[in-house]
């Protein structure tokens, strides 16, 4: 009976979704955009909550997002293309739903493959570039890299922060990239918020800690879940939904998979 209850207890562990509420300050916020409802989904790494993703689904509607941002490494095999267009098409579905390209995804080497299927189910992909986002007349930037996984020569961030300044001028901007330990980075580009994804909430999660093992195999990393800031620019940090399904399965403890619900707020220094 033991057995059986610490094995239903280690699987909750693992799959079991803990949706969080997280009031998230940015500089340089409009007015219009304070209370901005976004969810953020990332490191799904072609996990299925129930059939066609419907469990997942009915929790990101229950949310009643405005916008939707998938941050990375939403497959890490090719046979997990399968479970792409129900998930893409039920989250189009509920809102506008953006996408950038993690690790996992340029390793598998199916990348133009996965942004044809989720551009076609109605996903808009952010391949170091940027929208605008419009309410009651003020303007804010969604901006988008790939992850340094792909092509060489890519966009940088900075320079995608450039363009954003030339074509629309000085204006909030946000900006969808995967992995969280080029916070300095993108701090130092001049981006106001970040939504990232990649620490999988430092695997296990310890009292006083950002987790026991990085993604860089180093113990004790840094900007693995929640808020940070550096300078004007603050960071937010999703635990992920999934687990790694190579180069080995990998698990979770005291971290559940998490579904973040942002809404922001105006930084007040």
């Amino acid at each position: 009976m033991l057995a059986a209850v610490g094995y239903g207890w280690f699987q909750w562990q693992c799959w079991g979704v803990q949706v969080t509420c997280t009031q998230v300050p940015v500089a340089n916020l409009p007015a219009a955009f304070a209370g901005l409802r976004i969810v953020h989904l990332s490191d799904l790494h072609g996990h299925i909550y129930g059939e066609n993703s419907q469990r997942l689904l009915n929790l990101v509607a229950q949310q009643q997002p405005e916008v939707i941002v998938i941050t990375g490494d939403l497959i890490d095999q090719e046979s997990q293309l399968e479970m792409v267009p129900a998930l893409a098409r039920g989250l189009a579905g509920i809102a506008p739903t953006y996408y950038v390209t993690g690790n996992h995804e340029w390793a598998v080497g199916k990348v133009r493959t996965l942004k044809d299927l989720l551009t076609q189910c109605g996903v808009q992909v952010l391949s170091n570039e940027y929208v605008t986002l419009e309410r009651d007349g003020a303007t804010l930037a969604l901006a988008g890299v790939d992850d340094p996984n792909g092509y060489a020569g890519q966009k940088t961030a900075q320079e995608l922060h450039q363009e954003i300044e030339r074509e629309v001028g000085p204006v909030c901007t946000l900006l969808l990239a995967h992995r969280n330990d080029r916070f300095d980075q993108y701090a130092a580009a001049g981006y106001d918020l970040v939504l990232s994804g990649h620490g999988h909430g430092g695997i296990v999660r310890l009292p006083f800690t950002d987790g026991l093992l990085g993604t860089n195999r180093k113990f004790f990393p840094t900007w693995t879940s929640g808020v940070y800031t550096l300078g004007e620019s603050t960071l937010f940090v999703s635990r992920g939904l999934g687990n790694n399904t190579v180069p080995i399965s990998g698990f979770r403890l005291f971290n559940r998979p998490e579904l973040a619900v942002l809404e922001l707020t105006e930084h007040n220094p």
